[in-house]
C-alpha cells in the first residue's frame, strides 16, 4: 500500500511531513521539562496523547520536511539517517526518509536547497552518507568530490547553515566536522547563512537558544504562516507554555524569547507549526 504523507498548502507553497522514524526519548520529559506541573502536563497530554507511551515515556516522531513552490523544491531537516548516522548510539535508525520522499514524488537530484535546522544529530542524519547506507539512491557514486568516502545525499542541493551553529559545532558535536560539514565543504554544497535569509520559497528565520544558530522556515502567503519549527518546539507544553526551559537548551532563556517572538502573532494571523517531533506534523498555534 502506498504511504499516505500528510500535506499542507498555504498559498500556492505546498509543504509534505516526511517521516523517518519513531521511538523513546533517551531522558524522561520530567528531566527535560524539570518546571513543568502536574496541570500542565496534563493539559499537553490531552492535546498530544500520542506524545507518551503505555509505559509512561516521552515518545517522539522525527521527521523532515518538503516545501514544493514554483521557485524550487527546498527540504527543511535530514532525519535520523541510516543505520551507520551519527544518530545511532539513541535513535531508532535506520530511517526511513527516503521512502518517504519518493511517496512525495521526490527525487533527491530535484531537491534544489536543503536547511539545516541545527547540528543536533536527529536533524542531519541523511544529509551526508556512505554509498553503502543507500546502495540503491541515485549513480553510482565514484567519491570525486567528496570527503573521507561520504556524499551529500541531495546531490544538486545548496546546504543552508548558520553561522553561528557552524562556529559552535566543537562543542555542539565535533564528529560532525568529519561526518557531515567536512564532505559538504568539499562538494561545493555548504553555503553560511547570517541571520534571517530569503529562500527560494519562504525565508530562513534565526530562532537561536535551543542550539547557538538555530534557524527555522518561514512559509507566508498574506496573514496565512507556515512555521517549519525544527526544535523551537519540541513538545506540546512548549506550544501551551513556550516559558518553559527545555533541558536541552544552550541558552533557555534566548530559545524562550525566540519562541514567544515567532509564536505571539497577532489574532488577525494564522500560523500553523510543521514540527518534527510531535505526533501530528501539523499544529495550529
Amino acid at each position: 500500500m502506498a504511504l499516505s504523507l500528510p500535506r499542507l498548502r498555504v498559498g500556492s507553497v505546498e509543504i509534505v511531513a516526511l517521516p523517518d522514524g519513531d521511538g523513546p526519548f533517551f531522558s524522561s520529559r520530567a528531566e527535560a521539562f524539570p518546571d513543568a506541573t502536574a496541570s500542565q502536563w496534563a493539559e499537553a497530554d490531552r492535546l498530544d496523547p500520542g506524545a507518551v507511551d503505555a509505559a509512561g515515556r516521552w515518545r517522539l516522531q522525527f521527521r523532515a520536511f518538503a516545501i514544493r513552490g514554483e521557485q524550487g523544491l527546498t527540504v527543511v531537516d535530514a532525519g535520523i539517517g541510516p543505520a551507520d548516522s551519527p544518530a545511532a548510539s539513541w535513535a531508532p535508525v535506520p530511517g526511513t526518509l527516503p521512502e518517504s520522499l519518493a511517496a512525495a514524488g521526490i527525487d533527491p537530484a530535484e531537491v534544489d536547497t536543503v536547511v539545516l535546522t541545527h547540528l543536533h544529530t536527529d536533524h542531519v542524519g541523511w544529509a551526508v552518507v556512505s554509498e553503502a547506507a543507500v546502495p540503491s539512491a541515485g549513480d553510482s557514486f565514484d567519491g570525486e568530490g567528496a570527503a573521507g568516502g561520504l556524499r551529500p545525499f541531495f546531490p544538486n542541493a545548496e546546504y543552508l547553515l548558520q553561522r553561528a551553529e557552524f562556529e559552535a559545532l566543537d562543542s555542539l558535536n565535533p564528529g560532525l566536522r568529519e561526518a557531515l560539514t567536512d564532505p559538504l565543504a568539499a562538494a561545493g554544497q555548504l553555503r553560511l547563512l547570517d541571520g534571517d535569509t530569503p529562500l527560494r520559497t519562504g525565508r530562513a528565520i534565526a530562532t537561536p537558544g535551543h542550539t547557538p544558530g538555530h534557524q527555522s522556515v518561514l512559509v507566508a502567503d498574506g496573514r496565512e504562516l507556515a512555521l517549519v519549527t525544527g526544535d523551537l518546539l519540541v513538545h506540546a507544553i512548549q506550544l501551551l507554555y513556550p516559558e518553559l526551559a527545555y533541558a536541552h537548551e544552550v541558552d533557555p532563556d534566548l530559545a524562550r524569547r525566540s519562541r514567544e517572538r515567532l509564536l505571539g502573532v497577532e489574532a488577525a494571523t494564522t500560523l500553523h507549526l510543521a514540527t518534527p517531533h510531535l505526533t501530528e506534523p501539523f499544529a495550529a498555534a
